[in-house]
């Protein structure tokens, strides 16, 4: 191998990922065809190992379910770094009139995904042929499960793939964001999210007597009310959350009053204070209420995904480096998001950053939102989430 230093390393390395893009895309649109729910990615996970095991990296599979790694191992000693990709799908139909359209009804890559799993296999590949250039070892962390609480990046890192990681990095495409820039953000950029379900117990009877009746549908709509008062009065104005009430059921026929009420809902905070704060007014709100009309009630909270928290140093030295990719007026702000993302497990337990990479070009087939039947984008993002990687790796690697 002829040797190489520097900035013209990468630059080496970039035009050979430049001329993969035609392999990217293969691998992009047959995972696109074959999409699996989450927990289920049983032949995308095969898929993955395949490759990596071909690139000659030592491979891990079946981590915490479905999950995959690959290492690399450099030729020097040195720092670990892990990068993430999720490989999982979701259940929607596929609506696109497209050669590669989903094979599987019902489920589709709407999250791009598969995307974010071609890049990562691409990577891999391209710096397994750099290896003795690598002063440490690289981990590609191929994540099953991001879309269905509890998700997959919870039991991957319960088994130890963090062990003797001294980074993490993750990138997610962004329909919102023109082909060619990137975005980042220090601190807070997305949202814890907590589901809960509420089982209000009362009497139910005719509804020309509602004083025999215990009414659990009007108990029902003194909860929801009093639900949406808890983040304009009790949580400070300068801390953000959102309660939403997605579902309510009561009742079954006009003329009867129904006996119990079933409503379901979603709590997104940053601040894990408040996060504890507004699971407190709930219970506390529904208690209060049920108690007042005599009724009683069942609560099931499932704490979900931590807010995702990008550390500071690791962000800042991301943003310069993508700056020297994209130069600086393609690098912007990642506004904080009340989505989530169970990448926030990574950064909870080492330093590092997740990123978004732009995703549109003039065609609006690239502009649908994130989880859209129809959503695309352009294949040569792709090259850069790759490049993305590259850089961050040159940094602290090579």
């Amino acid at each position: 191998m002829t040797t190489l230093q520097g900035n013209k390393l990468v630059e080496s390395i970039f035009t050979k990922i430049d001329e993969s893009f035609k392999e990217l895309q293969s691998w992009r649109r047959y995972l696109h065809q074959h999409p699996e729910l989450s927990f289920e990615e049983v032949n995308t996970a095969k898929f993955i190992e395949e490759k990596l095991i071909n690139f000659g990296l030592d491979v891990q599979s079946k981590i915490g379910g479905n999950g995959i790694i690959g290492v690399l191992k450099g030729a020097q000693q040195g720092k670990t770094i892990a990068l993430r990709a999720d490989f999982d799908a979701l259940p929607i139909d596929d609506e696109k009139d497209v050669p590669y359209k989903s094979l599987n009804k019902g489920v589709m890559h709407a999250c791009g995904h598969d995307g974010h799993t071609s890049a990562l296999l691409g990577t891999a590949k391209i710096l397994s042929k750099y290896r003795d250039y690598i002063k440490g070892t690289i981990i590609f962390v191929f994540q099953h499960a991001e879309e269905k609480p509890p998700g997959g990046a919870k039991f991957m890192i319960e088994e130890k793939i963090l062990n003797g990681v001294d980074y993490v990095f993750g990138a997610h495409l962004a329909s919102n964001i023109p082909l060619g820039k990137v975005a980042y953000g220090e601190g807070y950029r997305m949202a814890a999210v907590d589901k809960f379900e509420i089982i209000v117990e009362g009497k139910g009877g005719h509804g020309g007597s509602p004083h025999q009746a215990i009414d659990a549908l009007v108990i029902g709509t003194n909860i929801v009310n009093s639900l949406q008062q808890i983040v304009s009065r009790k949580i400070d104005p300068l801390k953000s959350a959102v309660v939403t009430i997605g579902i309510f059921q009561a009742g079954t026929a006009f003329n009867v009053i129904p006996d119990t009420a079933r409503i379901e809902g979603t709590v997104r905070t940053f601040d894990e204070n408040v996060r504890k704060q507004v699971e407190e007014e709930i219970h506390s709100i529904v208690k209060g209420i049920t108690s007042s009309f005599h009724a009683t009630y069942k609560i099931d909270y499932l704490n979900g995904y931590p807010a995702l928290f990008n550390h500071k140093k690791e962000t800042e030295t991301v943003s310069e480096l993508l700056s020297e990719v994209f130069t600086k007026e393609g690098v912007i702000v990642m506004e904080p998001s009340m989505g989530a993302e169970d990448f926030a497990y990574f950064l909870k337990e080492k330093p590092g950053t997740y990123f978004k990479v732009g995703s549109r070009n003039d065609n609006k087939s690239t502009h649908f939102p994130l989880h859209h039947p129809k959503f695309d984008f352009d294949e040569h993002a792709l090259l850069n989430i790759e490049k993305s990687f590259v850089k961050i790796v040159s940094h602290y690697l090579f």
